[in-house]
């Protein structure tokens, strides 16, 4: 059985969060997927997990948990998926541990930093639906094929476009786009699984729908 740490603070007020419940529930029990709150990541529900998904939800409450958490995947191979939160995260880490952009800033809680690789959005997508248009040639285009698809989005961060060239010359591909949100995924050149989302996967299946193809990826690579 394929096992699955939620890392991220839950919330059940939050509609995205309860969108993960029902994967939850949804996939058991061909995989498990066991919510891990950012100031328990010494869980060993997390050391054991064969995939790590950084979840929406931030800020978060150890934002330096989850980077170190982020960290660790990234460099040895290990399957981790970033969504919303997560996927600004993820970018944030990269940053700053292997550009070593070492005062790479989120907005959303160092507005006043001089380095802001997550910036606020021009406009925000809290609740907003996009069409997201893969890359040719990326896993992402792999998973969700070159026709565009609807991304449910909940944000108001992303990247910040002014550290494109650097985050992609440093191996971070940018593997798909999308009207007012810029830069909707990110994988990482040469690993198993690394991968973040601006829109959240998990949103097809809130209401009985199909589980999403990226989530499905996702689990087939924590699998081996």
């Amino acid at each position: 059985m394929t096992s699955i740490a939620l890392l991220g603070d839950r919330d059940p007020a939050f509609v995205t969060h309860r969108a993960l419940d029902v994967l939850v529930d949804r996939l058991a029990p061909d995989a498990t997927l066991a919510w891990v709150p950012t100031t328990r990541t010494d869980d060993p529900a997390l050391a054991d997990a064969d995939g790590v998904w950084a979840v929406p939800g931030t800020p978060y409450a150890d934002e330096d948990a989850v980077h170190a958490v982020l960290r660790h995947r990234r460099e040895n191979g290990l399957a981790t998926l970033g969504t919303c939160g997560g996927f600004q995260h993820l970018v944030l880490e990269f940053a700053r541990n292997h550009i070593g952009v070492h005062e790479a800033g989120h907005q959303e809680t160092e507005p006043d930093a001089e380095q802001v690789v997550v910036a606020a959005l021009a406009c925000s997508l809290v609740g907003e639906v996009r069409p997201v248009t893969a890359v040719p040639g990326t896993r992402m285009a792999g998973i969700c094929g070159l026709e565009p698809f609807d991304g449910f989005h909940f944000c108001s961060y992303g990247v910040n476009l002014r550290y494109r060239d650097m985050l992609v010359e440093a191996g971070l591909t940018f593997s798909a786009f999308a009207p007012d949100a810029g830069v909707e995924a990110v994988e990482l050149e040469g690993h198993p699984f690394y991968l973040g989302t601006l829109f959240q996967p998990q949103m097809t299946s809130l209401d009985g729908g199909s589980v999403h193809p990226l989530v499905l990826a996702f689990l087939d690579a924590a699998s081996r």
